[in-house]
């Protein structure tokens, strides 16, 4: 896609699951990836890893400052780092919910933060924040996830609208329920084709709409959806949250 050959591209959270898919649509699509992780040893090849931990401001920095020195000025940031605590209010003590803002939100802000200034003097760049559609819609069991994801997107609104005079575009995509590690921990205890079904059917004691279109996203979809944003193609698009969740939140 034009935009993305020849660019640098930083991905945070870029050892597994939608992070290790986008490191490979990136990479080849032409963009130069630095796949940050704090698990670096588990990226995939073909790009180039970095070990960031995005709950420290000093660290993210450092690590950004790497980048630019080795690779080149980052073009383009795609932040997907994130953690899934579940469990009611009542359940959720004070240390994972701030484990789950420093990770979701905070580690957004420290990411978005360290590259934006560098690429404000340079006058162009694109920013996607990988959230939830949890994001739109009250979760049970999910507090502090849809919490931190809600106060992600609506940072990467505001940062897009800080810095649109400078040729920045800032972007969401809001997944729905992704056949990643992450969502088979949610079914850990649960026959696997009995979750699925749940899955798509949804759970009226729960409150939750199925999936209308009747299918789990595959991570690529979703990699698809910030390959677009940030490319050419999406030039006039800014501040808009893309929601790939096959209709789960009625555009909620």
């Amino acid at each position: 896609m034009e935009g993305i050959e020849g660019r640098i591209a930083l991905v945070t959270g870029a050892a597994q699951g939608i992070g290790a898919t986008v490191c490979s649509a990136l990479a080849d699509a032409g963009a130069k990836v630095a796949a940050a992780d704090l698990r670096a040893g588990a990226v995939a090849a073909g790009v180039v890893p970095y070990r960031m931990d995005v709950r420290d401001p000093q660290d993210v920095e450092d690590v950004v400052a790497a980048v630019e020195r080795n690779l080149g000025p980052i073009g383009l940031l795609v932040n997907i780092a994130g953690v899934l605590l579940p469990g009611s209010v009542d359940e959720t003590d004070a240390d994972r919910w701030r484990q789950s803002f420093a990770v979701n939100a905070d580690g957004v802000f420290h990411v978005s933060r360290a590259v934006a200034r560098r690429m404000a003097p340079r006058g162009q760049g694109a920013i996607v924040t990988v959230g939830s559609n949890a994001a739109s819609v009250p979760r049970v069991g999910m507090a502090a996830y849809a919490a931190s994801k809600a106060a992600a997107r609506m940072f990467t609104r505001c940062l897009g609208l800080e810095v649109a005079g400078h040729g920045i575009r800032c972007n969401v995509v809001s997944p729905g329920s992704t056949d990643t590690a992450m969502l088979r921990a949610l079914w850990a205890g649960t026959d696997p084709d009995e979750a699925l079904s749940a899955t798509l059917a949804g759970d009226p004691g729960a409150f939750r709409v199925g999936i209308p279109l009747g299918r789990v996203a595959d991570p690529a979809d979703i990699a698809d959806a910030v390959l677009f944003l940030c490319s050419e193609r999406a030039r006039h698009i800014t501040m808009h949250v893309l929601l790939v969740d096959g209709g789960a939140t009625l555009r909620a």
